[in-house]
């Protein structure tokens, strides 16, 4: 199966929380934090103390929706077989640090 680990997505609900989707890693996540970085649109994953990466090119309405909020909530998948499901492998809420 190919695809690019790097590819991300932000869902955000009707109640205007806000979900990151990505290509679960190889091991489970650690005490997870982001960053906020607004003024370049970025934000850093670390999903554990040596484990960190960059998603670039955040939309400003992300910024504007976690300003206020303590935690990320973080979904990693894996596709399967079938090409219109995905697996779930690790949900789990980063603590944001502004």
């Amino acid at each position: 199966m190919n695809f690019d680990i790097n590819t991300f997505d932000f869902l955000i609900s009707e109640e205007n929380e806000v979900m990151l989707i990505l290509y679960a890693r190889d091991i489970a996540p650690e005490d997870p934090i982001v960053r906020l970085n607004p003024e370049n649109n970025t934000i850093e994953l670390y999903r554990m103390k040596n484990d960190a990466f960059t998603l670039e090119k955040v939309d400003n309405e992300v910024f504007e929706l976690l300003k206020n909020e303590k935690n990320l909530l973080v979904c990693e998948i894996l596709p399967t077989e079938n090409p219109d499901e995905t697996e779930i492998v690790y949900t789990y809420e980063a603590i944001i640090i502004k």
